[in-house]
């Protein structure tokens, strides 16, 4: 009889944990892991306001945020089921999903609960280095952020096809408050960073020192856009840090809201609600824009929104492109 016993309990065992690995089951979650970034870093920042305010209107969600080495790192751990919720470039995202990313990196696991907003390629450096010019980057050191970040592909991606890349110029991979206190103190030339205009790291720096930023040339933006169709071209507007009286011109990427494709369509449904409920809020406290537009949210994005996500949209009269999913 004890043995019956112990054989259905075991049974139950199982099929509970079955059920909260399955989506099927469609059990609700209430603890979120979510890959950021680097701290410091816009993506950083954002799952810190949003986290916040999600939890502020329901008090049983609740969430752990990971500090990671970014997009593609966030991938691999979306991929792996070690984080349910990250943010993620679109390129890198759409490549490795697909199968074409240049390095051979493939994840899939993962859906879309957003489009956020558009990342600014900021290349920067020492306002008096004398640098003015990508092709004054020839025989420097440059960060080029952590490994496994979106920041470091774009980094190597416009050396590239500016033909500077390694040796030409040395590069190397360190988190953003470390390269800004090494560009401060000048151990380094410049220092790349992929993130929303206006970012905390590059305004403390240019609060410490006098800086300026490199603009990625017209030649150079047509070469990526060429031959990577989600670079898209941007600018970084005048005054947008300390020292900086003039617009410049760059190129960006759209930033991605991501969860795991075994996330409850339940929760992916609240945790889109919640994003658009609260954009506002979260531009403020991030100094981060375009994420209040619910129609920009869908466009442009290559690869299957989250069922939960689909429905929030439904409820909004927006319909997700099928063709793209």
């Amino acid at each position: 009889m004890k043995n019956k016993i112990k054989k259905i309990a075991v049974a139950l065992l199982a099929f509970t944990v079955g059920c909260v690995s399955l989506t099927g089951c469609n059990v609700r979650q209430d603890t979120i892991r979510f890959g950021a970034a680097g701290v410091g870093g816009g993506y950083y920042a954002f799952a810190t306001a949003y986290t916040q305010l999600a939890n502020a209107e329901d008090a049983k969600m609740k969430f752990n945020i990971k500090s990671t080495a970014g997009s593609m790192a966030n991938l691999r751990l979306l991929s792996e089921g070690y984080v349910d919720v990250a943010i993620a470039q679109a390129d890198l995202a759409t490549a490795a999903y697909y199968g074409t990313d240049e390095k051979g990196e493939s994840y899939q696991g993962y859906r879309v609960l957003a489009g956020l907003y558009t990342e600014a390629c900021q290349i920067v450096v020492r306002k008096d280095s004398g640098i003015k010019s990508l092709d004054d980057l020839q025989g420097k050191t440059v960060s080029i952020g952590e490994a496994e970040s979106g920041t470091e592909r774009n980094a190597l991606q416009i050396l590239q096809v500016s033909g500077l890349a390694s040796p030409i110029t040395e590069t190397v991979n360190l988190t953003y408050i470390e390269a800004a206190e090494k560009l401060k103190s000048g151990e380094i030339d410049a220092m790349f960073y992929t993130g929303g205009v206006q970012t905390n790291v590059i305004a403390e720096l240019a609060d410490s020192c006098e800086i300026a930023l490199i603009p990625v040339d017209a030649k150079t933006v047509d070469k990526l856009k060429l031959a990577y169709s989600s670079y898209e071209t941007c600018e970084i507007p005048a005054n947008t840090y300390n020292g900086q009286t003039e617009q410049v011109a760059t190129v960006g990427v759209k930033a991605l809201l991501l969860a795991s494709e075994k996330m409850s369509d339940e929760t992916a449904e609240k945790l889109t609600r919640q994003l658009f409920a609260h954009a506002t809020e979260i531009e403020y406290a991030t100094s981060l824009k375009e994420i209040a537009d619910v129609n920009a949210a869908v466009d442009g994005v290559q690869i299957p929104f989250h069922p939960g996500a689909k429905a929030y949209y439904a409820s909004q009269g927006i319909t997700v492109d099928a063709k793209e999913n």
